[in-house]
């Protein structure tokens, strides 16, 4: 499927000058990505990135840095959809998976093995519930493997007057 429209996401500040790394997320892995593989986990609403990046703590808020991303991306899947989940060889349960525990269990996630097998089938992201404690009704991410500044997967900054810094020391 494609997905065209926005996307957004809450940085620490600190790290905001690298608004479309994966970098983060190759290092210590996520829900729906081994270590050694880059992905940019983006939310489709502001309150949801807020939850987000706060991890369900609503009571201590961080300083964050808001960003706003046009998407015009190929080759997605939408994991609220029960055929698509067929395609990916998932299910609800398996999404929603304590991963880090299973981690911490020397146990593989259910949602890394999705996740190697759709990157080596060519699909470029998926768009997922939000697992954050206290997410808004219906929230989604958007978590890209393939990511660009130009269709066909297209993940384009907005920065239009250039606020964002440019390195650790701006």
């Amino acid at each position: 499927m494609q997905y065209k429209g926005l996307a957004y996401r809450a940085h620490n500040p600190y790290w905001s000058f690298s608004p479309v790394s994966g970098e983060g997320a190759k290092l210590r892995g996520g829900r729906f990505n081994p270590k050694g593989i880059p992905a940019l986990y983006l939310s489709l609403t502001t309150p949801t990135a807020l939850v987000e990046y706060n991890q369900g703590f609503p009571h201590r808020p961080q300083p964050v840095t808001l960003c706003a991303y046009e998407i015009d991306c190929d080759d997605l899947l939408n994991l609220e959809d029960s055929d698509q989940r067929d395609i990916a060889g998932i299910s609800r349960a398996e999404m929603a998976c304590a991963w880090e525990l299973m981690l911490a269990m020397k146990q593989t996630p259910p949602t890394w093995l999705m996740a190697e097998r759709l990157i080596t089938a060519g699909i470029a992201g998926i768009i997922v519930p939000s697992y954050a404690k206290n997410t808004p009704p219906g929230g989604q991410n958007i978590v890209f493997w393939d990511w660009d500044d130009r269709p066909p997967h297209q993940v384009k900054l907005i920065d239009d007057e250039n606020r964002l810094p440019k390195n650790q020391d701006s």
